[in-house]
């Protein structure tokens, strides 16, 4: 367990340096990676930067989803996280392949209006069992992973 610790957490809005929607594993890694860099040089001196950057990536299986977390500490640990993976229904993912962004792609088949912004895909197929913000918690949790473990090599 980690121990009572006081932070104060400033949201930013940073761009990824990717497209606005990431068709890849390393599009989605890059993007996270760009945004933490940018905060980081936005608020320097911060003690820690976090990017997270959500993406698709497409396979003969079907479409996946997820998102990718990268923590960068002023001491120069780095850490990475992911969310769970899940696959998207053909009717969005039809959209997304068509060169729809998946939040439109979203709205567009059940009938919503910027849901990228408040549940999510996760949010709209789960019913809200999983939002967004429980989704990318255990992702954040995992890339500070080797902050609480500075002993071993990362």
């Amino acid at each position: 367990m980690f121990p009572a610790y006081d932070f104060a957490v400033a949201g930013l809005s940073v761009p990824s340096g990717v497209p606005d929607q990431p068709t890849s594993l390393c599009e989605t890694m890059a993007g996270a990676r760009i945004r933490a860099e940018k905060a980081r040089a936005s608020e320097p001196d911060s003690d820690y930067w976090v990017g997270i950057e959500g993406g698709i990536e497409d396979s003969a299986l079907g479409m996946t989803c997820f998102a990718r977390v990268h923590v960068l500490g002023r001491d120069g640990v780095t850490g990475l996280g992911q969310t769970a993976v899940f696959y998207l229904p053909r009717e969005v993912a039809e959209l997304v392949r068509g060169g729809m962004e998946l939040g439109h792609a979203d709205d567009r088949v059940f009938g919503r209006d910027n849901s990228k912004q408040a549940n999510g895909a996760i949010g709209l197929l789960t019913d809200d069992l999983i939002d967004r913000q429980a989704y990318y918690t255990h992702a954040v949790i995992m890339a500070l992973v080797p902050f609480k473990n500075r002993e071993l090599s990362w």
